[in-house]
């Protein structure tokens, strides 16, 4: 279980770089008006799946680990999850025709799930780095 613990917790470092990619490049893309394109797309899918991997590092982790169901951890895994739904919500507008719409809608949601992602990390651990 310490090896899924230390993938768990450096795994987040890859999430956090995917995202803040993402928002710099959905940023720059929504202030210039130019087309989403399948790089787009694959940015966002990028988030997502890194995240959804960590989620399952982490049910993983809660359920293996030795303790319990404390409440520091349910709190952490709760939060995590929410983070994961809220990027998860790009497949809403996925067909839209509207390119400005789907970069500030899915920036809007990378920093969403990371306020989320700091704020569960912060839970756990009682700060971003351990």
């Amino acid at each position: 279980m310490d090896f899924v613990l230390k993938l768990h917790g450096e795994w987040r470092w890859l999430v956090m770089l995917a995202g803040a990619i993402a928002a710099v490049k959905f940023g720059i893309g929504w202030l210039r008006g130019v087309q989403f394109k399948g790089m787009d797309r694959g940015l966002m899918a990028a988030f997502t799946g890194l995240l959804d991997l960590n989620l399952v590092l982490g049910l993983i982790l809660l359920f293996g680990l030795e303790g319990g169901l404390v409440r520091f951890r349910v709190e952490h895994a709760a939060t995590m999850a929410l983070a994961v739904a809220v990027a998860h919500l790009s497949a809403i507008w996925r067909r839209s025709d509207d390119s400005a719409e789907k970069f500030r809608n899915n920036l809007i949601l990378i920093i969403a799930a990371a306020v989320l992602i700091a704020i569960g990390v912060t839970r756990l651990r009682g700060g971003w780095v351990f």
